[in-house]
């Protein structure tokens, strides 16, 4: 919330489209906490505004004339740090840009509503949108530091292992659950670790048509393999599987092999794909050296089936809210005391590889 939680969050609202100014306007008015202090078409009228105003969130379109989203989002960054979420088209070329906006600073992204969107589509986006604003409303500190502290995009330094594998690699998977400032904190932990581990599956609340291309950055930056599952496919040491936006996914044992299963059902607590289907499928296999983490994510989801894992003996780390953006997902295993460790993001590397690795001196 912002620093007088008495008054309702203010929001600027930029976008070249004079109808997407109103259309923001009006479904951000429908909430009573929440209050469009202006509207903007380009980034330097923006600019303007956001000195004359002080808004405590700003949604930005990505492609405008004059100055695109991205730079100016960067060029924001760096001088008034602040949340900003962006507003995205669902295209491919949208969707490179958008990954590029959160790698920049921006706290989350909304896919646009088409011009033919329904009554009931405009509904539930504007109920996203109005959650995202709230939650990115209490971020500003948080901005501040992150951005003052915000390194190159180049590889951590890599965690080493220097024992043997202390389970069999080809019977066991790591799966990772991730949501609002996940797609950096993914990029960070897969970053650091080394090709020598077991399996990894990853649920991050993404749409459809994002999930390609964000495994494509995340495969540029790791010594992992990182690529976009597929059905069927054998889960193998070494390689990272993400999982498509707008399916779930879970893993299964066919004749001995771990596979991927996706499957197009109903959301689950509200997302698709869910990071609690992925966990829930996890734990109906033998496989007792797993290990489940959860990253920063608004919400709840997979808080139940991680809790579960670890009443059942699994390995459940968890992100601490020090170098968590959203400490939704991971405070809820906190409170249901589903964590065996909470830890710092750069922390987690290590952990792993002392539960995968015996004698390791990590």
């Amino acid at each position: 919330m912002p620093t007088n939680a008495n008054r309702p969050v203010r929001v600027l609202i930029v976008d070249d489209s004079l109808v997407v100014r109103d259309v923001i306007s009006e479904l951000l008015g429908q909430q009573s906490t929440i209050e469009v202090v202006g509207t903007a078409a380009d980034p330097y009228e923006a600019r303007q505004q956001i000195k004359a105003l002080q808004p405590d969130v700003i949604t930005l379109d990505i492609e405008m004339p004059r100055m695109d989203g991205v730079t100016f989002l960067r060029n924001l960054m760096r001088l008034h740090p602040m949340p900003v979420i962006m507003l995205s088209s669902l295209t491919h070329e949208g969707a490179d840009i958008t990954l590029e906006a959160l790698e920049a600073g921006a706290v989350d992204f909304i896919a646009k509503p088409g011009a033919d969107s329904s009554d009931s589509s405009l509904e539930h986006f504007a109920q996203v949108l109005q959650q995202k604003v709230m939650t990115a409303a209490g971020l500003g500190q948080r901005l501040t530091a992150r951005a003052r502290q915000r390194p190159s995009t180049a590889p951590q330094t890599q965690a080493k292992t220097t024992g043997r594998p202390a389970f069999d690699f080809s019977r066991n998977l790591i799966a990772i659950g991730a949501s609002t400032g996940g797609t950096e904190a993914l990029r960070d932990l897969l970053q650091a670790l080394p090709s020598e581990l077991p399996p990894i599956i990853v649920t991050q609340h993404i749409p459809g048509g994002f999930s390609a291309r964000f495994a494509r950055r995340l495969n540029s930056n790791c010594r992992l393999t990182v690529k976009e599952a597929e059905q069927g496919e054998k889960l193998l040491p070494g390689q990272v599987y993400i999982t498509p936006g707008g399916l779930h996914l879970q893993p299964v044992r066919i004749g001995g092999e771990l596979r991927v299963q996706l499957d197009d059902s109903e959301p689950v607590n509200r997302h698709k794909p869910s990071v609690e289907v992925m966990f829930n499928g996890l734990l109906r296999l033998d496989t007792t050296n797993s290990v489940l983490v959860m990253l920063t994510g608004m919400g709840e989801d997979g808080a139940d089936a991680m809790t579960t894992g670890h009443r059942a003996g699994l390995l459940t780390l968890v992100q601490d809210q020090a170098s968590s953006l959203v400490w939704g997902m991971p405070g809820a295993v906190v409170k249901r005391g589903g964590a065996s460790q909470t830890l710092a993001l750069d922390q987690i590397p290590s952990a792993l590889l002392k539960h995968c690795y015996a004698g390791s001196s990590l």
